[in-house]
């Protein structure tokens, strides 16, 4: 592996292009991808009651929306490209930040693009009637959006704004066939409460969290925000808000047109709904849904994670071919990179794999970053934009919560939330190799 030194902060800057409005859009549509049109029906299975159904996503908008204001505040204080790589190494040194990164390419940020490049293939196979393989779909849109994000960060900035709002106008279109349906029977299943009922809303808490997730991708941009330190927090704040709203309309939509029962014996809760309204024509309605948020998802995505990989080049963790530039200041290298891997994982793996340790994974690492928070506001105590309010407590429970789901995702899959800590430890021995290697480059 070649390396050479860190990349200094002033060659080959990226291009501040990212305004207000396009933030906000970042986030939305980081947020939003397919787990919505599932996982009403998971928490179903665990909650049959509609009130619990639907304060569990209540609970998980909040925890998500104090999240994001913590990240808000973090912007602020370190407004560079890379989001949590920045947070964790301006707070904890290098090796944190090595590890988030180490982690994010390999497991949680490519393992879950890549389980929602399955999931857009296996619909879109049933959108042609199995014409088109998997592998060519996945293959396909991997190097699409790879190719419009290298031609610079206008592009895919534009790209993935029309296709969240595209998303969102879907949404509310189902949302409104859900509540125009006569309702079906709001009646619970027949479930007695136990002493595994606090164990169930555990449980259903964790489909939750993981559709909320997404949020902090926007702050892999921040080094192509115009002005990060003052909008980013506001875009996180709005966009987690705007995502609560269209998340509890789907969420009531379903349980209205469904009911909870049969809400809770299905996995294809939108397919189900469009049914009760345009009949045999409602499942290629409901894949065409699903397969067009994929999409816009992935455009995200594609646009956010090659950040991460070219601020470790930067820093001389990773080849420094992996920080190039083409001429419209697109990290080309790492967006290239994130999307081979992607798709490495995609054909070589399952949904169910891929998707089993990203959440213990990432409360892990947003748990630090809220205590990133409390060391850097005792280094720089000067306000420097967005702050996050009620502090420290809010800050603290943050943590409390992170801890919490990292604690329920083991006793829930503990061999998957091994396996994906196994990976982050694995990294170890790498980041002492570079850092030997990056030392003798600068000596």
């Amino acid at each position: 592996m070649n390396l050479a030194a860190p990349i200094p902060s002033d060659a080959n800057s990226l291009e501040r292009v990212i305004g207000l409005p396009s933030a906000v859009m970042l986030v939305v549509g980081g947020v939003i991808g397919v787990g919505i049109f599932v996982n009403p029906a998971v928490v179903a299975r665990f909650l049959p009651s509609m009130n619990e159904a639907v304060a569990v996503w209540i609970a998980g908008g909040a925890v998500s929306l104090v999240g994001a204001l913590i990240y808000g505040e973090l912007a602020a204080r370190v407004p560079e490209t890379g989001g949590e790589y920045a947070f964790l190494r301006a707070a904890f040194g290098p090796f944190a930040a090595f590890l988030f990164g180490w982690t994010t390419l390999f497991v949680a940020g490519s393992g879950g693009l890549a389980a929602v490049a399955i999931v857009m293939a296996k619909n879109v196979a049933l959108l042609t009637g199995g014409r088109i393989a998997d592998t060519w779909t996945v293959i396909g849109v991997l190097a699409a959006l790879a190719g419009l994000n290298c031609l610079g960060v206008r592009t895919g900035d534009r790209t993935q704004a029309a296709l969240c709002a595209l998303k969102v106008g879907v949404i509310l279109i189902i949302v409104a066939i859900g509540f125009h349906l006569a309702p079906a029977t709001t009646r619970p299943m027949a479930v007695a409460r136990s002493a595994d009922h606090w164990r169930n809303i555990g449980a259903a808490m964790i489909p939750v969290l993981f559709t909320y997730g997404g949020w902090q991708t926007a702050n892999y941009v921040a080094g192509e925000m115009k002005r990060p330190a003052r909008d980013l927090g506001v875009a996180l704040a709005l966009g987690v808000v705007i995502v609560i709203v269209l998340y509890l309309l789907v969420d009531l939509a379903c349980l209205r047109g469904l009911g909870p029962s049969a809400l809770a014996s299905d996995l294809t809760p939108v397919a189900d709904l469009l049914g009760r309204a345009t009949g045999p024509a409602g499942a290629r309605a409901a894949a065409a849904v699903v397969a067009l948020s994929a999409f816009a998802f992935l455009a995200q995505g594609m646009l956010t994670g090659p950040r991460v990989v070219y601020a470790m080049a930067r820093d001389g963790r990773l080849p420094r071919l992996a920080a190039g530039l083409s001429t419209r200041r697109a990290p080309t290298a790492a967006i290239v990179i994130l999307a081979v891997w992607t798709g490495v994982l995609a054909l070589s793996g399952r949904y169910e794999q891929l998707l089993s340790f990203v959440t213990a994974m990432n409360f892990l690492f947003y748990g630090l970053c809220a205590a990133a928070l409390f060391v850097l506001r005792r280094r720089r105590p000067q306000s420097l934009g967005f702050r996050t309010p009620f502090q420290p407590l809010l800050t603290a429970l943050f943590i409390v919560v992170c801890i919490g789901v990292i604690l329920a995702a083991f006793v829930a899959f503990p061999i998957e939330s091994a396996i994906g800590y196994g990976i982050m430890i694995a990294g170890a021995p790498l980041y002492i190799l570079t850092k030997r290697r990056t030392k003798k480059v600068m000596e």
